[in-house]
């Protein structure tokens, strides 16, 4: 399998109760072969901040892409997120990799109320936050967008790479899939289906090209919550778990939505082939467990099954 393998840090803080092993975890993964780590946002809920995290990984790790999944722009002023990404991005020496979202219906509209950020025209926000993020990493002294307006912008920290570290977008709607094409390098998606994956992969190609982009242009990627296991039953009874306590909502509704799999190694090793006939060429894994030493058992059977 060529597919290049990420895994989500556990910064939960229920799952660990010594944030430094975090940082352990991520060295553990580099040396596993893992090709990525990544991080997640959110304010509700006690964990430890992505950007804090990601400077932390920073000059421990020498190869693994060090990534958001997702960060939420909308929480941050747009040029302070701007520095601090910069500042990761030369900590990492280029290995920064920054996906964006937007949140969804119920508990983003409440961390938006949180930040004193209005929820309507979140995407055109979102959209000029990240035009505004890479017109700063090149100097550009003023940005007029349609929803961001800044006549004069500060001398601000240039990114390590031309051009900014490769944003990605999270989402799988209509608007997400064409957004895509237009603007962002990434695409990071969640589907359940792999059919739904390859469509929504066709229509973010063929808007590239009609926005006169190269489709090659677009890394497609896949998050995927994952358990290994020999017992299904019991693996199911841990996702319903572990959907309750990450969104309050039972596995067998969020599987509806999000691409899940408890299973044997055969099982996991299964989806990930579907997936990346469809096209998924990175996949970022979850694991669906409640506690840092689960994981890092879990870290070695999922890079076992990948990078055997």
């Amino acid at each position: 399998m060529n597919t290049r393998l990420g895994v989500l840090l556990p910064t939960n803080h229920s799952q660990w109760n010594d944030a430094r092993r975090l940082v352990d975890f991520g060295v553990r993964a580099e040396r596993l072969g893992y090709d990525s780590i990544w991080v997640n946002d959110t304010l509700l809920g006690a964990r430890v901040e992505p950007l804090a995290m990601l400077a932390a990984l920073s000059p421990v790790t020498e190869r693994v892409t060090l990534g958001t999944a997702a960060l939420l722009p909308a929480f941050r002023r747009p040029i302070m997120a701007a520095q601090e990404l910069a500042s990761i991005d030369h900590l990492s020496a280029g290995r920064l990799v920054v996906t964006v979202g937007a949140g969804f219906p119920g508990r983003s509209e409440v961390e938006y109320a949180l930040s004193e950020v209005p929820w309507e025209r979140r995407f055109g926000r979102l959209d000029d936050t990240v035009a505004l993020w890479r017109a700063l990493w090149a100097g550009e002294r003023a940005f007029h967008g349609k929803a961001l307006h800044v006549d004069e912008l500060p001398e601000s920290t240039p990114s390590y790479r031309p051009g900014g570290p490769p944003i990605w977008l999270g989402g799988g709607s209509e608007s997400a899939l064409g957004r895509t094409g237009r603007l962002y390098d990434g695409w990071l998606p969640y589907p359940p289906d792999p059919a739904d994956y390859r469509a929504g992969l066709q229509t973010v190609r063929r808007t590239a090209r009609e926005a006169g982009r190269s489709a090659g242009a677009i890394t497609p990627a896949l998050f995927l919550t994952v358990l290994v296991t020999d017992d299904a039953e019991r693996g199911g009874r841990e996702l319903d778990a572990y959907c309750l306590a990450t969104y309050g909502l039972p596995y067998e509704r969020v599987r509806k939505i999000q691409v899940m799999v408890a299973g044997s190694a055969e099982q996991v090793g299964a989806t990930l082939t579907r997936y990346a006939e469809a096209g998924a060429e990175h996949v970022v894994c979850r694991i669906a467990a409640p506690d840092l030493d689960t994981q890092l058992d879990q870290l070695e059977m999922i890079a076992g099954i990948v990078r055997p």
